[in-house]
């Protein structure tokens, strides 16, 4: 036994035992560094997001809009990093500018944005804003922007395409169309509910009212009911009324006019043929009388 192990003893005897090449501390160190160096860039960047998310929650709690200038509309929409999306929508609102489309879009804007703060599936992952042209006016050149009021949906990554900004003067700026348009670009969806308008109702019951009242009035003698007369300028306005593009203009909402923001120019006539502007209406209805 004392025979048959010593060879072994001294084999292990002869080993040398094996360091590392001198080349690799340097490599190790570096990568031990590189790894720290990413570890506190990827720690930064989420403190860096969780700063900007509470930060668009505390807005948001005050106003279901919050306006933006420049250096905010860098810092929480150009800059990364972002795990949102931005609603944003470019307008004029200054009494100078005499934008009465722009009143008219932020009304319906702000419909869509109270619908959605209020709702059971509000959360932190989309918000709605707004870039005033005389607040903002160097983000419009950024964005090489030159009429109001525009909608556009910033997505959490990347840049946005074509399809992010809202085609407002083929589809109209009604709450309901802007809430579809955000459902195809965000997969949010919100269902608009608007504050209670009794204007209709008041005018169909003072409708009925007068109609009732007349026939009251003239109930000895209501043959003016069988007056083909009557009858036919009624049908001549309601046809009227259909060919000058009314029906469409209810149904899609477009505004009634366009007013360049830059130039003050007014716009009564659109230029494409897929859409309308409501003074159109007016004016082929004038024109057929």
């Amino acid at each position: 036994m004392g025979a048959r192990g010593a060879p072994s003893r001294r084999r292990q005897a002869g080993r040398r035992p094996r360091y590392l090449p001198t080349g690799s501390f340097p490599f190790l160190l570096l990568l031990l560094l590189l790894c720290i160096q990413l570890g506190g860039g990827q720690k930064k960047k989420e403190n860096l997001l969780t700063e900007k998310v509470e930060q668009l929650m505390e807005w948001s709690s005050r106003r279901s809009i919050f306006r933006m200038n420049g250096d905010k509309f860098r810092k929480f929409i150009k800059t990364p990093p972002r795990n949102y999306s931005m609603i944003v929508m470019f307008t004029a609102l200054q009494p100078q500018r005499q934008c009465s489309v722009c009143r008219q879009a932020n009304e319906e804007y702000q419909i869509l944005a109270n619908s959605w703060r209020y709702s059971s599936a509000f959360c932190n992952k989309l918000f709605f804003s707004m870039v005033d042209y005389d607040e903002g006016t160097d983000v419009f050149q950024q964005l090489n922007m030159n009429s109001a009021p525009t909608f556009m949906h910033f997505p959490p990554k990347g840049r946005p395409k074509r399809a992010d900004t809202f085609d407002l003067q083929r589809i109209g700026f009604a709450a309901e169309q802007l809430a579809k348009w955000i459902a195809d670009r965000t997969d949010v969806h919100i269902r608009v509910f608007r504050p209670p308008n009794y204007s209709g109702t008041i005018a169909l019951a003072l409708l009925v009212s007068l109609v009732g009242g007349l026939l009251y009035l003239r109930r000895n003698n209501l043959e003016f009911i069988y007056n083909k007369t009557g009858w036919a300028m009624v049908s001549l306005c309601i046809v009227f009324a259909m060919t000058s593009g009314q029906m469409w203009n209810h149904i899609r909402g477009p505004p009634y006019a366009h007013k360049n923001p830059h130039n003050g120019q007014v716009s009564y006539i659109h230029g494409s043929s897929q859409a309308q502007f409501v003074a159109e209406s007016h004016i082929i209805l004038v024109l057929t009388f």
